[in-house]
């Protein structure tokens, strides 16, 4: 499952890896450069380039709507 979405700010970022913690299941952000991060790794995650939409991929729907809710709030 991939879904598209904008990160503005570190507060978000954040917000992704302490949702992303909580699953069992691998969990990927990848930017539009082409960089992969894990969404567990908050030294990954300040890796990627935010200027433009990531895509965040997870096998579990459940898991992945956790990731998008905890940027919502």
């Amino acid at each position: 499952m991939v879904n598209q979405v904008k990160i503005s700010n570190f507060q978000e970022v954040k917000k992704i890896v302490t949702a992303a913690s909580m699953s069992l299941n691998d969990i990927g952000i990848h930017d539009m450069k082409g960089s992969i991060a894990d969404a567990k790794s908050i030294l990954g995650m300040m890796s990627l380039d935010y200027s433009r939409p990531v895509n965040v991929y997870c096998e579990d729907e459940k898991d992945l709507n956790r990731v998008l809710k905890a940027i919502a709030q």
